[in-house]
């Protein structure tokens, strides 16, 4: 009876392993900042921005500031930086290359993980991009190849840090926390879109463009230090943790296998028809979260024609819903799991198919409502807040259906997600450059046609799921 106890019972919000969520979700808040430092500061960098109305500007006509002033559009971001003439083809080849180092490093990064241990991994990957970030403004005097070298490095060191945090979590998350934990440490991602694009445009007035790079850089040198003082790998083996605490997570942990054996079942989990449900969802919610963090600033100047300071703040909103709805939707699943509301298998398909379905129906219903400002700006809110539902559903399953193996598959299924990052990126800035008007107000509802055009976030993936979660 007093184990049974235990295993319910433990200290939570006074407790290291929250301690370590905010480290994570510090962390995740680093490195969103700086992938998406360029598409912010890309903006001013680019002088044919301007010109030819992308990425931020229209072709139909100029905002209303620069009616009424038609120099201030340029003079604004006139703080001495260099200006850059980058193609929109060679623009999306920028933001995609990013994508291509983190698929470089997701898989090997989160299998070496599991074996060595993350924090040594991660903590690297953390301070390898913010050092890669510092150097940007200077590799970009040097020509676009470099910029690009540059982007894909920091993808790579980007994947070491994302994909070892499962393991982390393996050993330190409680069955009935999981979702909490790691909605807690996810929600930085979000958060850190809400924090760049709020203030990026601001820093690159005020300072110039490469201050939004030297800003975020040494946050991400300063959380580095943060990193490696209180993460460990396990509870067993660090120092300030309670005993009642360690003993709570290493009783909720004792159905979990431990076997030390290091071989990966390959064949069996392509033959999963369950994991390939897991790498569908990862493709569908990639796809549009890219194009949403890349290019919401160019849709919305684009369609509403509002000067960039506004636009900034504009973009931002929608990332402080996605990053409430995340914690919240962590709170929600755990309460139900707690509560034997709701069977493990019943919480991750409700959330998976609501975190699908509702962005893209509000993705597909853009086009259609361009016309109302108020609308507009409602639905574009609710995509990245609904669409973070995910976090309690297929994006922490792996957790529960293979926790020894969770880095080794988190990295597949990003893989998966990068892949669609990749296409969508590149196939964005083509369509933009062949007419930014027209294409602007079909991009996200491509987004929401990738993942909305079948029945799978409903059906299919439910289904997948529950012969896995039976288990």
């Amino acid at each position: 009876m007093d184990e049974k106890t235990s295993t319910r019972k433990g200290p939570e919000f006074c407790s290291l392993r929250y301690g370590l969520a905010l480290i994570m979700h510090f962390s995740n808040f680093t490195m969103i900042t700086q992938r998406v430092s360029l598409s912010i500061a890309i903006i001013a960098m680019v002088n044919s921005t301007q010109q030819h109305g992308l990425p931020n500007a229209s072709t139909e006509g100029p905002p209303v500031d620069t009616l009424n002033n038609p120099s201030r559009s340029m003079k604004e971001f006139n703080t001495g930086a260099s200006v850059y003439e980058w193609s929109p083809e060679t623009q999306g080849i920028i933001f995609s290359s990013i994508s291509y180092g983190i698929i470089v490093t997701l898989i090997p990064s989160g299998y070496l993980a599991g074996i060595f241990g993350a924090k040594q991994m991660l903590g690297a990957g953390l301070l390898i991009s913010s050092l890669l970030t510092l150097f940007t403004p200077l590799a970009a005097d040097f020509g676009v190849i470099l910029v690009i070298v540059i982007r894909t490095i920091q993808g790579m060191a980007q994947g070491m840090a994302w994909t070892g945090q499962f393991t982390i979590w393996a050993k330190w998350a409680p069955p009935l926390e999981r979702s909490k934990l790691t909605s807690i440490a996810g929600s930085g991602a979000a958060f850190g879109s809400f924090i760049i694009l709020c203030v990026g445009g601001l820093i690159s007035q005020a300072l110039g463009w490469p201050f939004i790079f030297y800003i975020f850089g040494s946050i991400g040198c300063v959380c580095c230090l943060l990193w490696f003082t209180v993460i460990y790998d396990d509870p067993m083996h660090h120092p300030c943790i309670s005993v009642r605490e360690k003993d709570y997570i290493v009783a909720s942990l004792a159905q979990q296998s431990s076997s030390p054996r290091r071989s990966v079942p390959i064949k069996a989990m392509v033959r999963c028809l369950p994991l390939w449900a897991i790498f569908t969802g990862f493709f569908s919610h990639f796809w549009l979260c890219t194009i949403i963090i890349t290019y919401l600033p160019t849709y919305i100047s684009s369609v509403l024609h509002v000067n960039i300071r506004d636009s900034g703040v504009l973009s931002s909103l929608p990332f402080i819903a996605a990053s409430s709805c995340t914690i919240l939707g962590g709170q929600l699943a755990d309460f139900l799991l707690s509560r034997n509301l709701l069977r493990l298998i019943t919480v991750r398909k409700l959330f998976s198919s609501l975190g699908l379905l509702l962005p893209s129906l509000c993705a597909v219903a853009l086009p259609f409502v361009a016309s109302s400002y108020v609308t507009t700006i409602i639905l574009l809110i609710l995509i990245p807040g609904t669409s973070n539902l995910c976090d309690s559903g297929f994006i922490i399953n792996t957790l529960d259906i293979a926790p020894r193996y969770a880095s080794f598959l988190m990295g597949i299924s990003r893989g998966f997600g990068l892949i669609a990052g990749i296409i969508s990126s590149t196939a964005t800035g083509f369509l933009i450059s062949q007419n930014s008007v027209f294409s602007a107000s079909r991009i996200l509802c491509l987004g929401g046609g990738t993942s909305s055009s079948c029945p799978l976030p409903s059906t299919c993936l439910a289904c997948f799921f529950t012969s896995h979660l039976d288990k």
